[in-house]
């Protein structure tokens, strides 16, 4: 934060991000181009709404809307769930965002087929592809005689 006129600069935008898709995103976290360029979208956003009389409450929803934005739903995080869900038996809850970055490309053929949003989890489609991934999850599971 710059102590001046406490407005953050990009570095923090940066770290939030970065912190962001470490827990939900990891696919994302070598794409240096995506991370800079959102961070300093943040950045220019919160900057321009307290020009523009935001307050800083304000400003910063504004700059997380621009940061996050797509980001919403995450293919991490499904299958996370899914292993906590269907296979907490055989892979434990400790144990289960490893092997949902193991699993990513072996199921990213899955989400290809899917027009991913941030309210997906919320469509009647997520249903089916929590099933599909279920099935290859087990599949994989199956052949690599993991019990």
């Amino acid at each position: 934060m710059n102590s001046k006129n406490a407005i953050p600069d990009i570095s923090y935008f940066r770290l939030s991000l970065t912190d962001f898709l470490r827990e939900s995103h990891p696919e994302l976290l070598m794409d240096n181009a995506f991370i800079s360029a959102r961070s300093e979208a943040a950045a220019e956003t919160y900057a321009h709404a307290v020009r523009n009389g935001s307050i800083h409450v304000e400003a910063g929803e504004q700059a997380n809307a621009v940061l996050f934005e797509d980001l919403h739903f995450s293919m991490h995080d499904t299958l996370t769930g899914i292993l906590w869900n269907e296979f907490s038996d055989i892979i434990p809850e400790d144990d289960a965002k490893p092997w949902a970055v193991l699993l990513f490309p072996e199921c990213e053929h899955v989400f290809a087929e899917y027009t991913l949003s941030d309210d997906f989890a919320y469509e009647p489609e997520y249903e089916v592809l929590y099933t599909e991934l279920t099935g290859v999850i087990a599949n994989y599971f199956e052949e690599h005689g993991i019990q």
